[in-house]
Parts: C-alpha cells; structure tokens; sequence
C-alpha cells in the first residue's frame, strides 16, 4: 500500500511563564491509504498536539512547531501557505474534534453548519449544500434529518451532536479523517454505535482514519495498527495483534495491565502505574520513561532509547528487552 500521510521528525514547543513546554518530540508517523491508526496514550503525552500542528490549528502564540514535516499526497502540510492549508482541511483531511457539546456555534443552526464545508471547498449552492448535509445526516443516524437542518444545537442530544460532527467532517469526502477521542464523553453504547458507523463508513468511503484515544479497548476492534505515546515521544508501534500479544515497552504493559479482560483466568489483580509524568520543560535527555520503570537500567537513566525495529512490523524505545530482562 502507498502511503498517504508521512510524518517525520515533528517537534512543537509551546511557550510558557514557566517556560518552553516541549510537548511533541521528534514524532515519525506513516499512513497508508486506507489504513486505520490509533495512537494511544494517557492525557498530555501528545496525542492531540501531534495532529492539530500537522493541520496547523494550534495557536500561535504560544505554540510553535519548530521542526519536522508532514507529507500528504506529496505536499508538505507544514510548509504550504495558509490559504492551501485551509483548503486542505475539510475537503482532503476531515477532523472529529474532542468535544460534540462546544463544538457547533449555538446560534447557526445545524443544518447550516455542516452544508458550510461544500460551500467553502465544493462550490455548492446553499440549497445543494442542505440536501447533502441532510443525506449525510440520514447516512450518520439522524432521525428525520431533513425536518431538523433548522434545529440548534441545543436541541441535539450529545449522541446526536456527535453523529452531526462525523457528518461535517465526512461531507466532502475526504481520503484521511483524524478523530480525536470522538466517543470520550459518550455513554458505552452510544460509543460502540459511534465506532459501529466510523466502520461503515470507512467500508463505504474508502478512506484512511487515524483515531487518538486513551482507550485500549475501543482501538481493538478499531485500527490495523496501533502507536502508544509518552512525553511527547512514540514509544511502541505495531500491528494490533501484535501489540495485545507482545508487548515490548514498559509503559505499553503497563496499560495493558490496567485494563479489565474477558479471557483472564481466575481473579487477576488489576495494575498501576506508579509515579507521574513528567514535566517537559526540557526535552529529556534519558528515557522520559525511566523513573516510572521496574527494568530500568543504568543506561536509561542517562540516554533516551531512539524508536527501533525489532521486527519487520514493530517498533519500540526501550533499551531493555522485555522477555530477557536485558539490554537490547
């Protein structure tokens, strides 16, 4: 498969009255078309960050992406001007942002908002742009879509604002969307519908999907393939199957760890892990990991592991091999 979206080397700092925050650090992703990513991670280890600054919406001031690149379609997202990266946004990359309740203005009604990216990118009449917002409103789950377009979005439930916020991000057909915790303030049955329609919708539009979460369980059933991020840095990547089988970093197990499963056998204690992250005032110059670690070592105290092969399909930064117990 070709790839649609290459991510190499992106940092971003953010400005602070403490100081430079370093929130992505060196960041190398691929994409390939048709391909569904989730990148995991607890809340602040970058996850967000990493894809607002590869479709420039973080604010500048006080943020600042200081290096990298992101190629799409072979044009680099961070070097094009402003105009082509508005254009970009909305019609070749959709967004699902965190939060369906503050999302849409309160006063424009729903109907409008979500036609809005046809008449923008497609040139559509306002009229054109309604029956498509409606039909697409009908494709998410809408009940009685068309006898709606005129309701605000007080008048949707959070389900609904949800499904009218995948509508917008998919009316104009784009080749990647980027759903960043889409099902977070979701009840758990609303959240599997959520995740049962993005799979439908993925079959029928042909498009490549990256979906940030925190939540291992629902990137199950989701992605082909599965990156976890701490302190700015990825430091596992594998195939789905690959990474619930064998894991390899510390933190990955960890996670997994903490998660309730269906197939454990007996009464298995759930585990935590202990300390906090940490504050990244500075870019770490050991593993940003280590002090949380049951296997570190001397050598992670004093050099970050770069994210390496241990296979053809799995990457890791650690310097400690898990089934060993010793240095890679």
């Amino acid at each position: 498969m070709q790839d649609l979206l290459d991510i190499l080397n992106l940092k971003t700092h953010f400005q602070t009255q403490e100081g430079t925050i370093h929130a992505v650090n060196g960041v190398s992703l691929s994409l390939s078309d048709g391909e569904t990513l989730g990148i995991v991670g607890e809340s602040g280890c970058g996850k967000s960050v990493t894809m607002m600054s590869l479709l420039r919406l973080i604010p500048m001031p006080p943020g600042r992406i200081v290096a990298g690149s992101a190629h799409f379609f072979g044009r680099d997202l961070l070097q094009v001007s402003d105009t082509e990266i508005r254009t970009i946004r909305g019609s070749q990359i959709g967004m699902i942002f965190q939060d369906p309740m503050t999302f849409f203005n309160p006063v424009i009604p729903i109907g409008k908002q979500v036609a809005e990216p046809l008449e923008v990118h497609r040139n559509f009449t306002r009229a054109q742009a309604l029956e498509r917002a409606a039909e697409m409103l009908e494709m998410v789950g809408i009940p009685r879509a068309r006898d709606r377009l005129s309701d605000y979005p007080h008048q949707f439930s959070g389900g609904m604002r949800q499904r009218a916020m995948i509508a917008m991000a998919l009316i104009c057909n784009p080749k990647l969307l980027i759903a960043d915790e889409p099902t977070t303030a979701l009840d758990v049955t609303i959240q599997a519908q959520i995740i049962e329609l993005v799979l439908r919708l993925r079959e029928e539009l042909g498009m490549s999907i990256i979906w940030i979460t925190h939540d291992l369980g629902v990137v199950a059933g989701l992605a082909q393939r599965i990156a976890v991020m701490y302190a700015g840095y990825i430091i596992e990547e594998a195939l789905v199957d690959e990474f619930y089988a064998n894991p390899q970093h510390p933190y990955a197990i960890g996670l997994l760890g903490s998660l309730p499963r269906l197939d454990a056998n007996g009464h298995k204690r759930l585990v935590s892990i202990d300390g906090l992250p940490p504050v990244l005032t500075s870019e770490p110059n050991s593993c940003p990991f280590a002090p949380r670690c049951w296997l570190a070592m001397e050598r992670c105290q004093r050099e970050n592991p770069q994210l390496r092969y241990i296979n053809d399909k799995h990457r890791v930064a650690c310097w400690v091999d898990i089934d060993s117990g010793k240095e890679r």
